[in-house]
């Protein structure tokens, strides 16, 4: 058994590496096939002496044939070199490890609460079908699905925090706050919390719907029937038994999640200016600043990709059966 998942984990490794450079060669292209010369850009959109542009060509390899700067490029993105940011004059691969951790920290707060709440509030639902329980939570859910996350968001703000004040506006941390140790913990968390809770209500209803569904199905297979006639308490049945199996696409479900809160960041990050690789798209986005856009296309796309992988991993460790297809 051992050796059949590692066997699994080596080939979709593997499956992994095509893709990734997939993705470099595709964001490559996208930038060339884009309008304007990366020259204007370079040299800040300004009127400059012919012989400065031809400088910058050479420089910066643009005078060559396409495939020998694809053949650079490429090496480069393998060495984690992706180029030097022209606004905030950094390389583009520090300044994006630099805002992961904020970003890092408002995903998994949020996929945390999402898939915890959905996940027991779903169960909870189908052990109760049709009761005024379910039909609220039901009801709520819609709701919170139908609302847009940057709307949702600005409503939070002139509640929580410009009408009530319990929750300051943005930022992820305040000026005054301690510089570490428990107070800073705790102002951290005061900034988190509205933003985690936008991030996470979408994700919580799509997580809750899919398990009450699949918890409904599971709860009517013979061998819950048969469990319940041995005498297996309903908390064993519900939890060990029917919750486990049902749990199979709602694994995946908060995989595919997980890349989708990566490339989706931009809206909450934006609205709360959490300092995060959402708000710096935004930021590079209207600085024009091309090094940072396909430096975090490369690297967020990188990332859904081994989210992806760890998603099937832990879908094999629920399911060894899957080991075996």
């Amino acid at each position: 058994m051992q050796s059949r998942f590692l066997t699994y984990l080596f080939r979709r490794v593997l499956q992994a590496v095509p893709l990734l450079l997939l993705v470099v060669v595709i964001t490559f292209l996208l930038v060339h096939a884009a309008p304007g010369d990366p020259v204007d850009v370079l040299s800040g959109q300004m009127e400059t002496a012919p012989e400065y542009r031809e400088q910058l060509r050479r420089e910066f390899g643009l005078d060559r044939p396409l495939y020998v700067q694809l053949g650079r490029y490429v090496a480069k993105v393998t060495s984690l070199d992706l180029g030097y940011s022209l606004r905030y004059r950094v390389d583009v691969f520090d300044l994006i490890m630099s805002r992961l951790p904020a970003t890092l920290l408002l995903m998994g707060t949020s996929l945390v609460l999402s898939s915890a709440i959905g996940i027991l509030l779903g169960a909870f639902a189908a052990r109760h079908p049709y009761s005024a329980a379910d039909n609220a939570a039901t009801l709520v859910a819609l709701a919170g699905y139908s609302m847009p996350v940057f709307w949702l968001g600005q409503l939070l703000l002139l509640l929580f925090a410009l009408n009530l004040g319990w929750f300051p506006t943005q930022g992820m941390a305040s000026l005054r706050a301690p510089a570490e140790g428990w107070g800073r913990a705790f102002d951290i968390a005061h900034h988190l919390a509205l933003p985690a809770l936008t991030y996470s209500v979408y994700n919580l209803t799509l997580i809750f719907r899919l398990t009450r569904a699949r918890m409904q199905e599971t709860l009517a297979e013979d061998y819950i029937t048969t469990a319940r006639a041995k005498g297996v308490s309903e908390g064993a049945v519900v939890f060990r038994h029917a919750l486990r199996n049902a749990l199979l696409p709602v694994v995946t479900v908060i995989g595919l999640t997980f890349g989708f809160m990566l490339a989706g960041s931009v809206l909450t990050e934006t609205v709360f200016a959490w300092p995060g690789l959402g708000r710096l798209m935004y930021e590079a986005i209207m600085a024009r600043d091309y090094p940072i856009l396909m430096g975090l296309f490369i690297f967020i796309s990188s990332l859904v990709i081994v989210a992806n992988v760890i998603t099937d991993v832990i879908y094999a460790l629920i399911d060894p059966r899957v080991v075996y297809k």
